[in-house]
């Protein structure tokens, strides 16, 4: 049973983040965690926690060890959201990038896509969900 979850899990990934992302997050082996109807919800490699299969849009939600997978299985600027070197540090601490802070994006991403956050030399320094697609980031200010 546990081999055809990660299948479902390594197919849904690879829809939402494109080719190999669901074989670079989920190993043959990992601890799922289920909700109390049954439904998969989070998964996990150890304690490391790589995602969250979302109720509601049957997306995932990356943890950061989900987002060091995928940084280090795509290619520059593959799902990335690059950030100022200058605001790593808040960024780091739980800070919210804003437009002003874009200075490069992988132009395929739209809004509500889960992102990787990255500063100018691509470390990354978080995960979440783009509320501008790559356009509007680069436009704003």
């Amino acid at each position: 049973m546990e081999g055809n979850i990660i299948r479902i899990l390594r197919v849904l990934a690879d829809y939402q983040f494109g080719k190999g992302a669901g074989k670079a997050l989920f190993p043959k082996v990992c601890r799922i965690q289920f909700s109390s109807t049954g439904r998969i919800r989070q998964i996990f490699d150890g304690d490391k926690r790589i995602a969250t299969l979302k109720a509601d849009t049957g997306f995932f939600s990356l943890g950061i060890e989900g987002a060091r997978r995928l940084h280090a299985f795509f290619e520059y600027p593959r799902l990335r959201v690059v950030v100022k070197n200058e605001v790593s540090d808040a960024i780091l601490k739980g800070g919210n990038v804003f437009a002003k802070h874009v200075v490069d994006v992988d132009r395929n991403i739209k809004a509500n896509d889960e992102v990787l956050i990255v500063n100018e030399n691509d470390e990354l320094l978080g995960t979440g969900k783009a509320k501008l697609s790559a356009a509007e980031m680069l436009e704003f200010d």
